[in-house]
């Protein structure tokens, strides 16, 4: 777990300003092989893996691709957020921006790697806006979560 945090009180002819940007990564180990989390991980029609989405709008098959737009909604507070496909390497990563409210900016990447002990899975977030600490605040603990359930879901789906 890698926390990284700042935050700046900027004073200008505006006004005073707050700026505010945090960076967390969680990683998990599993038994699962990379292709196995990896199909997983790029099904956007299955969430239900995941501790903070309850839904999702995308058709089952659908391939993540960068401009993607689809949409989820929340387990904590039922609303629709869109999410921003931005970046993916097959087999790899994927990088998604989660546009929520406006004041936060959320970007999250997913990131799979094959080590000698296992599969290595990493979920970073990035948050920046005012209303980021909050927002942390009420989600920390189920972000805390994301990487280990994907991992156990997807040691789930292997047959031995």
């Amino acid at each position: 777990m890698i926390l990284n945090f700042s935050f700046k009180l900027i004073a200008g002819q505006e006004g005073l300003w707050c700026k505010f940007s945090l960076f967390r990564t969680y990683r998990a180990l599993s038994n699962a092989p990379v292709d196995v989390l990896w199909q997983k991980l790029i099904n956007l029609a299955d969430v239900s893996w995941n501790p903070l989405l309850c839904s999702t709008n995308a058709p089952i098959g659908l391939i993540p691709k960068p401009g993607l737009i689809y949409q989820v909604v929340t387990r904590l507070i039922p609303i629709p957020v869109r999410v921003f496909v931005e970046r993916v390497l097959p087999g790899e990563l994927i990088s998604v921006r989660m546009l929520a409210i406006p004041g936060v900016e959320n970007r999250v990447t997913y990131r799979v790697e094959s080590g000698l002990c296992g599969t290595y899975v990493s979920f970073s977030v990035t948050m920046r806006g005012w209303l980021s600490p909050l927002l942390w605040w009420f989600i920390r603990p189920y972000a805390a979560r994301v990487a280990a359930e994907l991992a156990q879901a997807a040691e789930q789906g292997v047959v031995v």
